[in-house]
């Protein structure tokens, strides 16, 4: 564990700006420098076609790779030092500065449960690096996933054309003890929302808060396929212009997680299906360390966030794409045009 430790601290250290324009070059190159310093046995286990089903396969939990359930990819604990590196280099590439960090954190989190609860299931290098196609080719696409973080992308003619589902994670959300006792590693995910519900007025709750008691979890759980949930909640024109704001806010923090030209077309999308469309949706307390989920919804994405399980000191936070989620929206039609023979 102390190996990986050692490289997150230095991937944090020598990560700088992302220049927008050449995410998908970035990716490709990266992706590929992670490949070719692979073994044969290494490449085998991290590589999958395109069109392969596990693609899909997603989770959060630590699912081993090995067995019924398992998760598909190559393991940062079979990774020499060198190979590491490269794939945090990979992982580097998706993500905003701020979001890195935070992926980072998650990671080493799992240190702080080994030490608490003392289980081989808890542990920085079972996150799993996954590349599905080859990198630069027309479709192609790759997955950094473990314990509490899934990045999924999807790449179509040069373009991120997908950045989702995108899970975050954290247990503690709280440090309680220890040497990084207070850290909150999510901790816009849980301040913008609840100075959101704490500005609404009576009458706005009433709308906005649809159950008293916060589910155990959120309720698009790790699906291969979301859909919309329902109206329940606050419309987005019943907000007066200082929690519209707020609102934003809220939906900042998520979409940019994503490099800024792949956040940019998720906004872009969003307001095009109409801001009007939104609502914001409670359940539980409004205090802190009370149990509370929220989730935003909108024609074309859900987000949603539970801090309910380990007396809400556990955080679930989830981005999905209705339609887009693995680029399946722009996958087929590229499919349906250039591999109709497939």
């Amino acid at each position: 564990m102390k190996k990986l430790l050692s490289i997150l601290l230095f991937a944090a250290l020598v990560s700088g700006p992302i220049f927008a324009h050449d995410t998908a070059d970035d990716m490709a190159k990266a992706a590929a420098g992670f490949l070719q310093n692979l073994d044969d046995e290494q490449r085998a286990k991290a590589t999958f076609k395109i069109k392969d089903e596990d693609r899909e396969n997603w989770h959060f939990i630590p699912k081993p790779f090995e067995g019924e359930g398992k998760r598909g990819g190559l393991p940062i604990k079979e990774m020499r030092h060198d190979q590491s590196l490269l794939a945090l280099a990979l992982l580097s590439t998706g993500l905003s500065h701020d979001a890195y960090v935070k992926a980072l954190n998650i990671m080493t989190l799992e240190q702080v449960l080994f030490e608490i609860e003392k289980a081989d299931k808890r542990n920085p290098e079972m996150y799993y690096v996954s590349i599905f196609g080859t990198p630069g080719d027309k479709a192609w696409g790759w997955r950094v996933e473990g314990h509490h973080i899934s990045m999924n992308f999807t790449i179509a003619d040069g373009k991120v054309v997908a950045g989702t589902p995108v899970f975050f994670a954290s247990n503690p959300a709280e440090v309680p003890d220890g040497p990084r006792k207070g850290l909150r590693v999510l901790a816009e995910e849980e301040d913008v929302a609840r100075a959101l519900v704490q500005s609404l007025d009576d009458d706005q709750k009433k709308v906005a808060i649809i159950e008293a008691k916060a589910p155990r979890d959120i309720l698009t759980a790790a699906e291969r396929k979301v859909a919309s949930l329902g109206e329940a909640g606050l419309p987005y024109g019943k907000l007066n212009d200082d929690q519209k704001k707020k609102l934003h806010a809220l939906i900042d923090v998520y979409v940019n997680r994503l490099r800024p030209d792949v956040a940019a077309d998720d906004m872009n999308d969003i307001e095009a299906a109409g801001l009007d469309k939104i609502v914001f949706a409670w359940a539980g307390g409004t205090e802190v360390k009370e149990p509370h989920y929220y989730r935003v919804q909108g024609p074309t994405f859900i987000l949603e966030y539970a801090n309910t399980q380990n007396g809400a000191n556990h955080v679930h936070a989830v981005w999905r794409d209705f339609n887009g989620d693995f680029g399946n929206d722009v996958l087929g039609e590229h499919f349906a045009k250039h591999h109709k023979a497939e």
